[in-house]
């Protein structure tokens, strides 16, 4: 018992641990490579208890040897190397790295952000069966057969007939003594979801607006998939034509050349319509960009596939726009014009790593 309350006690260190330090950990990206299956490794301070360090007897040093009160303490001649810059043998003082499951990150990222639960949107759940064991019957394989019922059935039946010897206790069963596990099939409801990534490689976008992408999609996964049991993510990219990539090319593609936002969004309606039907998937399209498109026809096609299927098929649309020395901004603009109160479309403008924070909390703040 003492250990559990310890374990816990550490555990809620741990996490006030992280949840001060969540808002950094978020700007700087440290998280980013240190991801499993289902924990993330988390750096932390190492705490130290406050001691005193002996040194060695007759060694000079202050309050040693020659001297008056109130006479400065000398320094060290900064030209002069060093009495301890050797090599020593002793451990150096590290850092300490816990592991901490995705669900609970998610956990202190709602908190911390004040992230209402999402709502599924209306019905859209897929209905998936489980068995689960409910009762124990006389038939069935004997990989299910239950150990304790079958020799408390033997039990009773050698007693009953006289054959039980406390001298020597050998209960034997026989077939009609075994029992085994019987199960029914339930259907469960199952909210799934598809968050649908695009991002523009055009020449303007630089490492440094990727990385800001790829640091605010990792939280964004991260609090997506504590909302629902069952997620996919797909990635495009896109410059004057778009194409669909793995996740590992979509943070590292380097392209050039020009924009033309249309292609990304054709692409994302095309998956939609093939592959997930609206009545059983919420669907969570993010587009970042750093707002510059080929031209005003371009950007009035946009309009039209956002507005004919994009936003009445999404639980919301949201669009980061990365600031960029090259970029004009002026898709942000476009956006507020054409839907200047369509709560189905969130907007968010990322100037560097501090704004990933607030943009996270605008697109996922509504609980939609």
């Amino acid at each position: 018992m003492r250990i559990k309350q310890e374990h816990s006690r550490f555990r809620q260190i741990v996490r006030g641990q992280i949840k001060k330090n969540l808002r950094k950990y978020i700007s700087k990206g440290e998280l980013l490579g240190r991801q499993g299956k289902n924990t993330i490794s988390i750096p932390l301070p190492q705490i130290e208890i406050p001691r005193f360090r002996y040194g060695t007897k007759n060694t000079g040093g202050t309050g040693q040897g020659e001297g008056d009160v109130g006479d400065a303490v000398q320094q060290g001649d900064p030209d002069q190397p060093g009495q301890g810059g050797e090599a020593g043998d002793k451990p150096g003082e590290h850092g300490l790295e816990i592991e901490v499951d995705l669900g609970e990150l998610a956990e202190i990222l709602g908190e911390e952000l004040q992230l209402p639960h999402i709502e599924p949107r209306g019905e859209k759940q897929i209905a998936t069966e489980k068995d689960k064991y409910s009762g124990i019957r006389r038939v069935g394989p004997e990989s299910l057969r239950h150990f304790k019922r079958t020799y408390r059935a033997a039990l009773k039946r050698q007693l009953a007939s006289g054959l039980y010897s406390h001298k020597n206790p050998v209960i034997v069963p026989i077939s009609e003594d075994k029992r085994y596990r019987s199960w029914k099939t339930t259907t469960i409801p199952q909210s799934n979801a598809v968050i649908i990534y695009m991002m523009d490689v055009s020449g303007s976008m630089g490492d440094e607006q990727k990385e800001i992408v790829r640091i605010e999609s990792f939280w964004i996964d991260t609090w997506l998939r504590s909302q629902y049991k069952g997620i996919q993510s797909r990635y495009i990219i896109h410059d004057a034509t778009a194409r669909e990539v793995d996740a590992h090319t979509f943070f590292h593609t380097r392209e050039s050349g020009g924009t033309m936002i249309s292609s990304a969004y054709r692409l994302a309606q095309k998956i939609v319509e093939e592959e997930y039907p609206i009545e059983q998937w919420n669907i969570y399209p993010f587009h970042f960009s750093d707002g510059d498109n080929w031209s005003q026809d371009d950007t009035n096609r946009c309009m039209n596939i956002l507005r004919d299927f994009m936003l009445p098929k999404s639980n919301v649309f949201c669009y980061g726009q990365v600031e960029s020395p090259y970029g004009s901004g002026q898709f942000l603009k476009d956006l507020q014009q054409v839907f200047p109160d369509d709560e189905r479309l969130i907007l968010s403008e990322i100037h560097d790593k501090d704004a990933i924070v607030q943009s996270i909390k605008d697109f996922l703040g509504k609980g939609r």
